[in-house]
């Protein structure tokens, strides 16, 4: 699975964003996809998730009701809208697959990661 991720820039807090990460390759076989994130000096954290079975979706506790995460079937698109962007949510956003379920340790294709930028 090839993944390749955009949308990412320097913003003002309070503004939007929508990421998107294109997918080709094994992309019949994928479970789900996810966004994951990572600031700075801090470890790589989740920050939501759908499952391509049944289209449940899971989001890190902190971002719920400002991110919302998508997916574009026909396009073969995942989308992440992220809105009232905050400093703290700078960081570089990855796109990933899995195929074998939705825990953060089971996705093995990453994206090259896309920069966020949340200036005060």
């Amino acid at each position: 699975v090839q993944l390749q991720a955009s949308g990412g820039g320097l913003v003002q807090s309070g503004d939007s964003l929508r990421l998107s990460c294109a997918a080709s390759g094994r992309d019949s076989s994928v479970y789900s996809m996810g966004w994951f994130r990572q600031a700075p000096g801090k470890e790589r954290e989740l920050v939501a998730v759908e499952s391509y079975r049944d289209r449940r979706k899971t989001y890190a506790d902190s971002l719920k009701g400002r991110f919302t995460i998508s997916r574009d079937k026909a396009r073969n698109t995942l989308y992440l809208q992220m809105n009232n962007l905050k400093p703290e949510d700078t960081a570089v956003y990855y796109c990933a697959a899995s195929l074998r379920g939705m825990w953060a340790d089971q996705y093995d294709y990453w994206g090259q990661g896309t920069q966020v930028t949340v200036s005060s």
